[in-house]
């Protein structure tokens, strides 16, 4: 059929007929395929259902959790649906709402004298909240900075990341926007917490990439050395950021 495997993400296929162009996404046994031409995409479901017991969901409104509105203008994908069973699941529903998912001061600490909390449900809140990160990169430091104590958790801890949920419970419909009209510039943008934490001094790099106006990639990730100032803090958040540009 002449489809090639992507060079990075090998789950990725992409095929080219002449000024066209078809996707292939294959996650375990599911598949999202698309093209800017809808007869490559016809052609293309016509042959996995000959080689392949399979069947077609036409056009794509829900996949792993996610949620997929489209129109000709442009795609929403968001977890509202996911945000509402969580906030159930965890007895957050009725809790009031808040503008944002973490409090500047004070920084979370290992709080040794603080008082324990239960260790099963706090992993369970973590796990929740990085599902949740697949579509809203806003919580992305917030959680990673609670899921530093899973091992002890604490109830300033536990203080923090019902926070999260506060703020989810006030903004449970917000995703990533993909417009039709915007150009492909490309443009990074990265960013620190210098000494986020006083148990190794180390700071945290976050960074984000966009095509245009879309929100392509974005990381959250503890630097591997202590930085002795705010420049040198920059700079290695900005060389994570460069290099996944590159």
């Amino acid at each position: 059929m002449g489809i090639f495997g992507g060079t990075i993400d090998q789950t990725l296929f992409i095929k080219r007929v002449d000024k066209d162009i078809i996707l292939v996404q294959i996650y375990v046994d599911d598949i999202i395929f698309g093209s800017t031409n809808d007869v490559l995409c016809k052609e293309f479901e016509e042959v996995m259902k000959r080689k392949f017991k399979m069947s077609s969901l036409g056009e794509m409104t829900t996949f792993l959790g996610l949620q997929v509105h489209q129109n000709i203008q442009r795609i929403l994908i968001h977890q509202s649906k996911y945000v509402h069973d969580v906030l159930a699941k965890f007895s957050m529903a009725d809790s009031k709402s808040i503008d944002s998912p973490i409090a500047e001061r004070p920084l979370l600490t290992e709080d040794p004298e603080g008082t324990p909390v239960n260790q099963t449900l706090y992993p369970s809140m973590i796990g929740s909240l990085m599902n949740l990160t697949t579509s809203r990169p806003g919580i992305m430091f917030a959680a990673c900075q609670c899921a530093r104590y899973q091992a002890n958790p604490k109830l300033s801890h536990l203080t923090a990341i019902k926070r999260i949920f506060r703020y989810l419970k006030g903004a449970p419909k917000l995703g990533l926007w993909y417009p039709r009209d915007s150009n492909f510039d490309l443009f990074a943008f990265s960013d620190n917490n210098l000494v986020g934490t006083d148990r190794d001094r180390k700071s945290t790099s976050v960074g984000c990439h966009f095509l245009g106006d879309r929100l392509t990639s974005w990381q959250c990730k503890k630097q591997q050395t202590v930085s002795l100032s705010t420049a040198e803090a920059e700079y290695v958040a900005a060389y994570a950021c460069y290099s996944q540009v590159l």
